[in-house]
């Protein structure tokens, strides 16, 4: 199993939703973030001030899925959450151990 990890633009989320599902992805887990990289923050004009915004917001997915699936999911999120300007985020896959489901207590890829 893989555990992959993304970091994308908030109005991506959707149509990347929607794309993974469509593949076979059964769940994910969003959280809204806030972060930097290579674009190390940009400035901003609020109320005629100009002030530094260091931190820009993104939101995490989490996904859990069979080793079979990890390089399409990997595949479809770089291809769907791309706009090609600096700061669309990045993928990370990491192996997964274990899995439980905490209903039925199946574990493994049958927890996924």
């Amino acid at each position: 199993m893989k555990y992959i990890i993304a970091a994308i633009k908030p109005f991506k989320l959707e149509e990347v939703r929607e794309a993974l599902t469509a593949i076979g992805v059964r769940g994910l887990m969003v959280t809204e973030i806030k972060g930097f990289g290579t674009q190390s923050g940009h400035t901003e004009i609020y109320r005629g001030a100009e002030y530094a915004v260091n931190f820009v917001p993104k939101v995490k997915l989490e996904i859990a899925v069979p080793d079979s699936l990890a390089d399409e999911v990997v595949e479809t999120l770089s291809r769907t959450a791309r706009t090609g300007k600096i700061g669309d985020g990045k993928v990370f896959v990491l192996d997964l151990q274990q899995a439980t489901r905490v209903r039925t207590g199946e574990a493994g890829d049958d927890a996924l």
